[in-house]
């Protein structure tokens, strides 16, 4: 059964934020109440490749995992299914994959707490960003925060995802849409 906000919507909600913000576990459920298709952009990367993203990251580096990571989303955003997608961490800050996703998706920033980001990334062997002692994964998630933050700021809808059940976070995105497409 279909949400009734559902048919209002024109393109795909795009869940953007850091690592352990909650994008899949809260994209997957957002999409069931919407009662819409969801696709998680690592497993997608995983289905293409057939290497984890961390093993993409890996063997090819950095610059070669967010090329493809950038090419997958606009596959994806090209499609243009109503869909909820759910993006790797670093896709958004890519300024090619940010003003595609503006202009052809409707952007939620899933912005969490640092307690809650070290809690929830917690095994290192899946996190390449974050690998080193497990002391430094604090100090580390900060840094990439910061570094971060005035790209996830340009999302159209700005949504806190805490330690909290997900989903009050997915009560809390259906508001902000209606009120954004109350606004169009």
């Amino acid at each position: 059964m279909t949400h009734p906000l559902t048919t209002r919507l024109d393109r795909p909600i795009v869940l953007v934020g850091m690592m352990g913000a909650g994008k899949s576990t809260v994209g997957r459920r957002l999409a069931k109440r919407l009662g819409i298709p969801f696709i998680d952009s690592d497993s997608a990367i995983e289905d293409a490749s057939g290497f984890t993203p961390a093993e993409v990251f890996e063997r090819f580096g950095e610059k070669d995992f967010r090329d493809g990571e950038r090419r997958l989303v606009a596959r994806l955003v090209r499609e243009g299914k109503v869909q909820v997608i759910a993006t790797g961490g670093g896709a958004y800050i890519d300024k090619r994959t940010r003003d595609l996703l503006n202009r052809k998706t409707i952007t939620v920033w899933l912005d969490a707490d640092l307690d809650t980001l070290a809690q929830r990334t917690a095994r290192p062997d899946t996190r390449p960003l974050l690998n080193g002692p497990v002391e430094e994964r604090r100090e580390k998630l900060q840094k990439i925060a910061q570094e971060r933050g005035d790209s996830y700021r340009e999302a159209h809808l700005h949504v806190r995802s805490g330690s909290g059940a997900h989903a009050n976070v997915v009560e809390a995105i259906i508001k902000a849409l209606t009120r954004h497409l109350g606004k169009q």
